[in-house]
């Protein structure tokens, strides 16, 4: 039972190594992240050089406090926390929780292997034998947060078309855009909720004193989809050259939805393709045991007394 458990441990972290291999080998789906991370360098200035965690005096303040004294730690959490932004987990305490529940599960891993391995095993081998559960409980949870990432910008793209139709339509009536914006809000927070509480979020800085353009810049930073990227530029524009806002929003809004056409039919391309590796691995060795194996039993059974025994009968 302990091999049995062992071996699954160490097959779970060769699956991860493997995923991990494939997920970096993938192509890059949108190439304004690395120009966007330096957008937000470049924002925050000299404040990057200051320490930025502080001791504070709550328990999630101090918690990463001390975890940030570990050398290396604070680029993982500044990842981690632009990771969590960019998948709609914008709490102040959310890199804190990410980082309690990613401890926890990797000292429970450890644990977990160290106990199931025997105890006549020797110290160097049993320690060898937790590089299996270190690389799991390391690499998972960021996994697991690169598919929240993946979820949210998939669904704020997937809302993008509409609600743009939906704000062209509204600036025509005669609307300022900050309050069709929260007009859209609105209406949208039901049935796109995550675009609409990018747009409300934009709304507030906006209301709160900040300047249009940057809390749009913000809001690509955020969110890190192009075609928002091409919204912002497109409202900006508008804004300092006095242009229409409303006809270019539905001309734009019939393009988003072309494209949204094209990334369901070139989806719809890769099914067949991803639809292979599962005929092979499960529909296949099904299909010869059902065919080839009563033919066996049938040939064995006949040879039981030998080669000649059936003629013989």
């Amino acid at each position: 039972m302990i091999s049995a458990l062992f071996f699954i441990l160490c097959f779970a972290a060769v699956a991860a190594l493997l995923w991990s291999g494939f997920q970096l080998m993938q192509p890059v789906e949108n190439p304004l992240d690395d120009r966007l991370d330096i957008l937000m360098s470049v924002s925050r200035g000299t404040s990057s050089r200051q320490p930025k965690r502080q001791f504070g005096t709550g328990f999630w303040e101090r918690f990463l406090y001390i975890i940030n004294l570990v050398p290396g730690v604070d680029s993982v959490l500044e990842e981690s926390e632009q990771l969590l932004r960019q998948a709609g987990v914008r709490k102040r305490e959310a890199v804190a929780y990410y980082a309690m529940f990613n401890l926890i599960f990797l000292l429970i891993l450890l644990l977990a292997s160290w106990f199931v391995q025997p105890d006549d095993k020797p110290i160097f081998s049993r320690a060898l034998g937790l590089a299996p559960a270190f690389l799991l409980g390391w690499l998972l949870p960021k996994q697991v947060l690169y598919r929240l990432m993946k979820r949210y910008r998939n669904k704020l793209q997937e809302s993008l078309p509409d609600t743009v139709d939906l704000l062209g339509i509204v600036l025509g009536t005669g609307l300022a855009l900050d309050q069709a914006l929260t007009r859209v809000c609105e209406e949208m927070q039901f049935i796109y909720p995550e675009l609409s509480g990018e747009f409300f979020t934009v709304v507030m800085q906006v209301k709160a004193g900040q300047d249009r353009s940057k809390a749009f810049k913000q809001l690509v930073q955020r969110t890190g989809i192009e075609d928002i990227k091409s919204l912002a530029a497109m409202i900006i524009q508008s804004e300092r050259f006095g242009t229409s806002l409303s006809h270019a929003l539905k001309v734009y809004a019939d393009s988003l939805r072309s494209r949204r056409r094209l990334r369901g039919e070139a989806m719809v391309g890769k099914a067949g393709i991803k639809m292979v590796l599962a005929t092979v691995v499960f529909i296949l060795p099904v299909v010869f045991i059902i065919t080839l194996v009563p033919a066996m039993l049938t040939m064995m059974n006949n040879l039981k007394g030998g080669i000649g025994a059936s003629a013989g009968r």
